[in-house]
């Protein structure tokens, strides 16, 4: 919310999204902001892939959406929870389709046309660094996606 608040003046007027964790978006909810965006930011806990439906996203055709930044793969003891109750329901295909190099191939398939996103699991501090990181070089300082992401790597 902090990160939110700092930036908010540098957001342009047509941002939209769901904030908080009072309830999950809708299949409806994450179709009209993927479709309707030139830029789509997650920032949540687990995979990404984990909270949209597979069979959904891949029929979706989403060419406007010219960036994904996916700040993803946090776990508590709920998500982790959560996300092993989710999973017992799901084929072992199902599920390595949900991870990140899988996830970049499915959205790159739907027409998005870069994706920045973690590898591996992290947790909620440097998710928030890589978010004000983020913030910082695409909104204050002008820079490129891709100078962005050099930036995050170091």
């Amino acid at each position: 919310q902090e990160i939110l608040e700092k930036y908010h003046d540098l957001f342009t007027v047509q941002w939209e999204g769901v904030i908080g964790n009072m309830c999950a978006p809708s299949q409806a909810e994450w179709e009209q902001l993927l479709t309707n965006c030139s830029a789509f930011l997650f920032y949540g806990m687990e995979r990404f892939m984990s909270h949209v439906l597979l069979n959904w996203l891949v029929a979706m055709n989403i060419p406007k959406c010219r960036l994904v930044i996916l700040l993803d793969l946090v776990r508590s003891q709920q998500s982790y929870q959560r996300i092993a109750n989710s999973d017992l329901q799901k084929s072992c295909l199902h599920i390595a389709l949900e991870r990140p190099t899988e996830t970049a191939m499915l959205l790159s398939l739907t027409g998005v046309g870069s994706i920045a996103a973690p590898q591996w699991y992290t947790d909620l501090e440097e998710n928030a660094e890589r978010l004000e990181t983020l913030f910082e070089n695409l909104l204050s300082f002008g820079r490129t996606t891709g100078q962005t992401i050099h930036v995050l790597q170091k």
